[in-house]
């Protein structure tokens, strides 16, 4: 008999493990898959910039990850296509940064779901699937065994070159541009770095921290990490062949040259590591065409992939991941109203898109060329105004394309909640570590209304200071309606939209 479960996830990244997570805190203990023996050391990742910063603060998890226990605060400023991108204008500035390399972001949410009782299994590779109107089957091989799970959904978070996804025939359409990108951390002498974070290269003069554009292509350097410069190189042309060799760093010392004209001392990485030293053979663009086929869905690169300029990879898939959470977990415990699942892919797809269009953008402003240089300097105006800056910032940080909550009354509705004070000191944060749904209150009306959905929806009474006067927020940390004043009879439309209907003797205590 085969093994069963409620959810099965593949891939134990940081958004397979953000997915588990959620499922976990609303009761729903998933399987998790690896093919990989061990937590994953490759350095892909150094950082989290968007509006995922504060989702993680939602759980508590921006504490374990930065060290602090302050709450995250905005970013002075940012990148476009290697311009300054200053925030000094920007009224509520949505970009939220912490800098962390992606294997210590999987070592603390292994350590978390591990803590609320989620099992991953290391070295379980999926190699099949089998999927029905009421489950799938998932066929498993690990060193000691293969069996089967029998399962209500699956969860393909296995990266950009998803088998969940090609194994249910989700189209991944898009492109790949002829570039080879190179990238590793390296050793550089002493004299050359400035105080600043960049460089001073004889023969060429100063190289700034971040993307550098020249007419041989774009040089990336980056020192996130005292003693651990980052160099990285992107070259437009030929793609190399499919058999050449692993990366050297000769092979990149090389390529800078090309890039940049003049040579750029560069050795092996000082200490133990582990360190980044990967080749990318062209740059693919796509996006799935759904992100659900039946009970099988996608988070992360398995739904979508795209350029790394910007930083937008983890800041896409875990709010994938908290989107799709809490869909589940309403589903699985029997609360979840008609369509509910349905609105994971109404609601991402739109925003992957919107990250593949920025990320794009991006690369085009770092080609070479005068007509290139010419819209570089247009740009870097328009980022240069308070405006300009604001739009970029919403672009990047995933918050301009405010969800349909079916409710428009108000200005906070469909965004992710503000960073906002209760009256008694506590921030709104704190009252989501649960991964429910909240109604903050400051009247008490509003909670009477809504008493009917108590199972299911945290109920606070407290006033928000300078803020609404009572708001509704999903799990995922986006606000489902807000009202300023009286109610219009909003609240309960949304209650039942998000999270069901209630039955009789729950009506009763609504009435």
């Amino acid at each position: 008999m085969n093994e069963k479960t409620e959810v099965v996830i593949s891939g134990a990244g940081p958004n397979g493990l953000l997915l588990a997570g959620e499922l976990a805190l609303a009761g729903i203990r998933p399987v998790v898959l690896e093919q990989l023996p061990a937590p994953s050391t490759e350095l892909k990742a150094n950082g989290i910039v968007g509006q995922a910063v504060r989702a993680l603060d939602l759980r508590g998890l921006y504490s374990m990850l930065s060290g602090s226990a302050d709450p995250p605060q905005p970013m002075p400023g940012y990148i476009f296509a290697g311009m300054r991108l200053p925030f000094l204008g920007v009224t509520d500035n949505p970009m939220y940064g912490m800098m962390i390399q992606q294997p210590r972001v999987v070592r603390t949410l292994v350590d978390w779901v591990e803590s609320l009782g989620v099992q991953i299994r290391w070295g379980h590779e999926l190699t099949g699937i089998d999927s029905r109107t009421d489950g799938v089957t998932v066929s498993v091989t690990s060193s000691e065994n293969s069996y089967r799970l029998d399962t209500r959904y699956l969860v393909g978070a296995d990266g950009g070159r998803s088998f969940v996804r090609k194994s249910v025939g989700i189209e991944f359409p898009g492109f790949t541009t002829d570039v080879v990108g190179r990238i590793a951390h390296v050793s550089v002498p002493d004299e050359l770095r400035t105080g600043d974070g960049g460089l001073n290269l004889p023969g060429h003069g100063r190289i700034p921290f971040g993307h550098n554009r020249f007419d041989g292509g774009v040089l990336i350097y980056a020192e996130f990490e005292p003693g651990r410069p980052m160099v990285g190189t992107i070259e437009y042309g030929d793609l190399l062949p499919d058999d050449a060799p692993p990366l050297t760093v000769a092979e990149l010392r090389e390529s800078a040259a090309r890039v940049i004209g003049v040579d750029l001392p560069m050795g092996p990485p000082l200490g133990a590591g582990p360190h980044a030293l990967r080749r990318i053979n062209g740059q693919n663009t796509r996006q799935a065409d759904r992100y659900r086929a039946g009970n099988v869905f996608l988070v992360g690169d398995a739904a979508h992939v795209h350029s790394a300029m910007g930083g937008p990879g983890l800041n896409l898939g875990m709010q994938d991941a908290m989107n799709l959470g809490w869909k589940l977990a309403a589903e699985l415990n029997g609360w979840a109203p008609p369509g509910l699942l349905d609105s994971y892919h109404t609601e991402r797809h739109p925003i992957g898109q919107r990250v593949m269009t920025q990320s794009m953008a991006q690369a085009a402003l770092m080609a070479a060329g005068p007509e290139v240089a010419a819209l570089r300097t247009l740009f870097a105006e328009l980022l240069a105004t308070p405006d300009g800056a604001t739009h970029i910032a919403n672009v990047i940080a995933g918050s301009d394309l405010p969800y349909d909550m079916g409710y428009g009354g108000h200005r906070l509705c469909g965004s992710m909640v503000p960073e906002l004070v209760l009256d008694d000191g506590r921030r709104i944060a704190e009252l989501m570590r649960a991964a429910r749904p909240v109604l903050v209150d400051s009247s008490g009306a509003y909670a009477e209304a809504a008493q009917g959905w108590a199972d299911r929806v945290d109920i606070t009474r407290a006033r928000v200071v300078d803020g609404p006067a009572a708001l509704l927020i999903r799990p995922d940390g986006y606000v489902a309606w807000a009202a300023d004043g009286s109610d219009d009879g909003g609240l309960t439309d949304a209650l039942q939209r998000w999270f069901g209907a209630v039955d009789a003797d729950n009506a009763e205590l609504s009435a």
